[in-house]
């Protein structure tokens, strides 16, 4: 790819309610990697050739429209908007996608433009990934889907899609890694003072990603128990007694109602509540670990770094306040 006679083609789709940061963030990855060794021609298009208003009343200019673009593509990026459905009503909008992705290269998404992939059928079977917001969304509308909760990015075959927003930037890094290798995407990081990769997933954003509403009243009175007093004694031989079933019994009902253990959920929930601790208190790591129902700092250490990737100390240095790196940025100037 590095030594092609012609760049590579990155086709925008910008369409009213699109999210300004979709676009541009990825944009901006392409078009600063050209500064490095990149070769990417970035058009920005919507469907009728029109510019179009953003989520945040910004206007965004296009370069013209579908019907503008060459034959053949090298990577079509579908960006989202925060009302997926009035994204998806649009059949224009969804069948110029499902044209160009069969003529392109590669096919991306970011946040929400998964939901445009998958009502484009481009999604049916593959793996794919979106805000964690809206992951129980796409898997529920669209079953044919197997929605991934916690990767920044997802890649299924030709087809990348990515969780919110800025994660769109880093699915714009990877695939400027594959065409010109990781020194350009390293330069490119650098310059526009980002990760190379990001550490950890969505989960250190969203706390819990919930499972659905339990129908079985053991189960519900369970996962109520747990969450009205996290640190409390519970095991699932305590929980299943408030159910008034047997243990097992109440683990075979939890796997099929939310997929976690019993042993799982209680994990989960007090990983939140340390979460939240942590983010809005000053307490020290071992009263969080107390009041949130782990016992010992070294336990609660161990389920951060296995279901978020980083400690309690990290955790708390990225999400309590940016004033941290101000001082950084302080000391080093």
């Amino acid at each position: 790819m590095t030594g092609a006679a012609r760049p590579h083609l990155v086709a925008v789709l910008a369409f009213d309610g699109v999210q300004l940061l979709d676009v541009t963030g990825p944009a901006e990855v392409f078009t600063t990697a050209n500064g490095h060794g990149g070769r990417y021609d970035v058009r920005i298009v919507s469907v009728t050739g029109q510019d179009v208003r953003t989520s945040g009343g910004i206007r965004l200019g296009a370069d013209g429209s579908l019907g503008s673009l060459p034959g053949r593509l090298g990577t079509l990026l579908v960006p989202g908007r925060r009302d997926w459905r009035r994204a998806v009503d649009v059949a224009t909008l969804t069948s110029g996608v499902r044209d160009l992705a069969g003529r392109s290269r590669r096919v991306a998404s970011v946040c929400a433009g998964a939901f445009v992939l998958a009502e484009a059928g481009l999604l049916d079977g593959r793996r794919a990934a979106t805000h964690w917001r809206l992951a129980g969304e796409l898997a529920a509308a669209y079953p044919a889907v197997r929605v991934e909760c916690d990767p920044l990015f997802v890649r299924d075959g030709h087809v990348i899609t990515s969780a919110g927003i800025t994660a769109g930037m880093d699915l714009a890094l990877s695939l400027v890694e594959e065409d010109h290798g990781a020194g350009t995407a390293r330069d490119t990081a650098r310059e526009l003072v980002v990760f190379m990769a990001r550490p950890g997933g969505q989960s250190q954003f969203s706390a819990r990603l919930r499972p659905r509403e339990a129908e079985h009243p053991a189960v519900r009175v369970a996962m109520d128990a747990v969450s009205a007093d996290p640190g409390g004694p519970h095991t699932p031989a305590t929980l299943a007694r408030l159910g008034t079933v047997s243990a097992r019994h109440l683990s075979r009902l939890f796997r099929g109602e939310t997929g976690l253990s019993p042993a799982q959920y209680i994990e989960s929930v007090r990983l939140e509540a340390a979460q939240a601790l942590l983010a809005s208190g000053t307490d020290p790591i071992e009263v969080v670990a107390e009041e949130a129902g782990f016992g010992s700092a070294e336990t609660m250490r161990r389920a951060f770094q296995q279901r978020l990737g980083l400690s309690p100390t990290h955790y708390r240095a990225r999400f309590r306040t940016t004033a941290a790196a101000g001082a950084a940025a302080q000391v080093d100037s």
